[in-house]
């Protein structure tokens, strides 16, 4: 969690404490360089695997590279997972606890219309 700003932080230790699911931060979930950003940005375009985010890092920069959001998976029977349900329902606690104990407005990625980013918060 080196670089995620202390609220989110802070909010991500209350909420583990009683969430529906155990969840987890990935590799480059939290704070990340412009050419982490960029090099995620070529999945599923020049490297393979599909498209995880349409921001390159450079020209357009993300909420990452400010250490204003993360990613997350949940922890089910002993492995990681990204089921909708799963992390939709840490999602909805997340934003509840954001709201509750620091009046803060959580925004998530599955709440977006254009392209879902279930594993994605920020501020």
């Amino acid at each position: 969690m080196n670089g995620i700003d202390s609220v989110l932080i802070e909010i991500i230790e209350e909420a583990i404490v009683n969430s529906p699911f155990d969840f987890g931060i990935p590799q480059y979930g939290g704070l990340r360089t412009a050419e982490d950003q960029n090099k995620l940005y070529q999945q599923g375009r020049d490297l393979p695997g599909s498209i995880v985010t349409n921001v390159d890092g450079y020209v357009k920069k993300s909420y990452h590279q400010t250490g204003k959001a993360f990613d997350i998976y949940a922890y089910v029977d002993g492995k990681a997972s990204w089921k909708v349900e799963h992390l939709t329902a840490i999602a909805e606690h997340l934003k509840q606890i954001a709201k509750d104990c620091y009046g803060i407005e959580l925004t998530w990625g599955g709440d977006w219309t254009k392209f879902k980013d279930m594993p994605h918060f920020q501020i």
